[in-house]
């Protein structure tokens, strides 16, 4: 089943999401790479097998094997960063900022596709997931790339719609 497919089983009272998933899907500006990762990772991040599949479904023949593997890398490993940074960032504690994460992060360093593709798939899972150091660090590599306002926001706006086709879902289904 196809992404649109997917948001077409979202009630009524969700019109606005199903009606942003028909736009995140038509929308050339961010190229398929990016678009169709974009959309793999913030699925993965959800952590709604359902939403998954269809995103998995959707991105077959659009990414590359090494793209498609770099966008779930992404949510994988901000899965883990997003929880600890956050933490590190919340904490009234500010020695655990001073601290070595002592974290594996390997594949931050080598993610297999450009590194400004990687940072947008990490920059929108963290939104998603509410880490605002990690987003801050994330935007920051991003600019140094020279990706620039608008197309962060696209990142985040990919996450905020598949979290709410998740969330909806995993609701009422």
């Amino acid at each position: 089943m196809s992404l649109k497919e997917f948001a077409e089983t979202l009630p009524d009272f969700a019109k606005d999401i199903r009606l942003n998933v028909g736009s995140l899907l038509n929308d050339a500006a961010l190229g398929d790479q990016r678009k169709y990762g974009l959309l793999l990772a913030t699925a993965h991040g959800t952590g709604y097998k359902p939403l998954v599949d269809a995103a998995e479904a959707e991105v077959e023949g659009k990414l590359s094997p090494e793209a498609a593997n770099a966008a779930r890398a992404a949510a994988a490993i901000m899965a883990m960063n997003n929880v600890y940074y956050r933490f590190v960032h919340l904490a009234s504690n500010k020695e655990y900022a001073t601290l070595p994460a002592k974290l594996r992060m390997n594949v931050i360093g080598n993610p297999g596709i450009e590194k400004a593709d990687f940072e947008l798939f990490s920059l929108a899972v963290s939104a998603q997931n509410g880490c605002g150091m990690c987003i801050d660090s994330h935007e920051k590599v991003l600019q140094q790339h020279g990706v620039n306002a608008e197309t962060i926001q696209s990142a985040a706006r990919i996450g905020a719609v598949m979290t709410a086709v998740a969330t909806i879902h995993s609701a009422v289904a």
